[in-house]
C-alpha cells in the first residue's frame, strides 16, 4: 500500500494571517520553512539559539514580509526560554496557529566507537550522544507541550474545531536507520514515538499533530557526504522541498497523526500505511489483541499510570 502526497497550492495559501513558530529556523530546513510561510502571508517567529541571531537578522530582510517576522533566542532545553518564546509570539501576533518542531542535532563522533578510551583503557562516557537525545527528544517534547498549552486557548476561527497545528521534523532514520549513527537514529525514533503518543491529547484540544521524515537534504548535518550523494545520482531534497511538505502537513486540516517521507519528488505517507499493514505484519491474533487492549484503555480513561515507588 503506497500513499503518495501531493503539494496543494490552495492548502499552502491558508497560511495567510496565521502565526507560525519554527524552532531551529535561522538556517537550513527551518529557514526555508520560515521563508515559505512568509511567502504565503504568515506571521513568522524564528526561534533559534542566541548565537544564531546574526543568521536570523540576515534572513528576516529576505522574507516576503519581513515586517511580520521576529527572532526570539531560545534554547529548546531551557523551559524558561521556551515559555518566553510562546509568550513573545502571542504578545506580538495575538495567537499561535502553527508550531514546527524543527530544531535538532546529530553527533559528530561515533557513539559506538570502542576506541574512545582514556589513558587507562576505560571506555569514555558518550556525553555528546546524551546531548543529541536531549535536544531531539526532550526539546521536541518541550515544544509539543507548550504548543498544546498555548494553542488550546485559541478562539476557534470561523467556528472550526481546529485550534492549531504541530509538525514534528523526524527523519527517515526514525523508521529505518541502519547507518550506526546511534544517537541520532535513536532520537528520531523517539520523535516518531512522540507523534504517536501525543496525538490523542492534541486532538482533545482541537490541535492536529503530524510529522515529516526527510531523507537526504543538503544541510550542515549532511555536508560531509553531500558530494558523494550527488555523484551517485541519488534522489535528494532541497530545504525548500522539505519546507513545502512541512507547510502542507501544518495547513491541511484533513490530516492528523500522519508522517510524510520527503525525498525530492518522492513524498509518501508512512503512518497510515504502517497501520494498514499491522495484520499482515503481526498476524490477526495480535491485531485483535491490540484493538481490544485499546478499547480497555479507552474505557479506563487512558493508560493507568503506576504509582511512584517509595524511596
Amino acid at each position: 500500500m503506497v500513499v503518495n502526497v501531493e503539494i496543494d497550492p490552495a492548502v499552502l495559501a491558508a497560511a495567510a494571517g496565521q502565526t507560525a513558530i519554527i524552532t531551529g529556523a535561522a538556517g537550513g530546513i527551518g529557514a526555508a520553512t520560515a521563508a515559505l510561510f512568509s511567502q504565503h502571508g504568515a506571521n513568522v517567529v524564528i526561534a533559534d539559539l542566541a548565537g544564531a541571531r546574526a543568521a536570523a537578522n540576515k534572513l528576516i530582510p529576505t522574507l516576503a514580509h519581513p515586517d511580520k517576522a521576529i527572532f526570539v533566542p531560545v534554547d529548546i532545553l531551557n523551559w524558561a526560554d521556551m515559555q518566553n518564546l510562546f509568550r513573545e509570539a502571542v504578545a506580538k501576533f495575538g495567537r499561535v496557529d502553527v508550531v514546527v518542531a524543527n530544531a535538532g542535532i546529530m553527533e559528530t563522533s561515533p557513539v559506538l566507537n570502542m576506541d574512545a578510551v582514556d589513558a587507562d583503557g576505560n571506555l569514555l562516557e558518550s556525553r555528546e550522544a546524551f546531548k543529541v537525545l536531549d535536544v531531539n527528544i526532550k526539546g521536541t517534547l518541550n515544544t509539543i507541550r507548550l504548543g498544546i498549552h498555548t494553542m488550546r486557548q485559541n478562539e476557534k476561527k470561523d467556528g472550526q474545531l481546529v485550534a492549531g497545528s504541530i509538525v514534528l521534523v523526524a527523519s527517515t532514520s526514525g523508521y529505518f536507520g541502519g547507518t550506526s549513527v546511534a544517537g541520532y537514529i535513536t532520537s528520531k525514533h523517539g520523535v516518531v514515538g512522540l507523534l504517536r503518543s501525543c496525538r490523542a491529547t492534541a486532538t482533545q484540544y482541537g490541535i492536529r499533530i503530524n510529522a515529516v521524515a526527510p531523507f537526504f537534504t543538503p544541510t550542515h548535518i549532511t555536508a560531509s557526504y553531500a558530494d558523494a550523494w550527488k555523484a551517485a545520482g541519488l534522489e535528494s531534497n532541497t530545504p525548500t522541498d522539505v519546507a513545502s511538505v512541512i507547510a502542507q502537513q501544518a495547513l491541511n486540516t484533513e490530516v492528523t497523526g500522519t508522517c510524510v517521507l520527503a525525498c525530492g519528488k518522492i513524498r509518501r505517507e508512512l503512518e497510515t500505511t504502517r497501520a494498514a499493514l499491522v495484520t499482515q505484519w503481526m498476524g490477526e491474533d495480535v491485531t485483535t489483541l491490540m484493538a481490544e487492549a485499546g478499547k480497555l484503555f479507552a474505557k479506563l480513561g487512558g493508560y493507568p499510570l503506576p504509582k511512584k515507588r517509595e524511596e
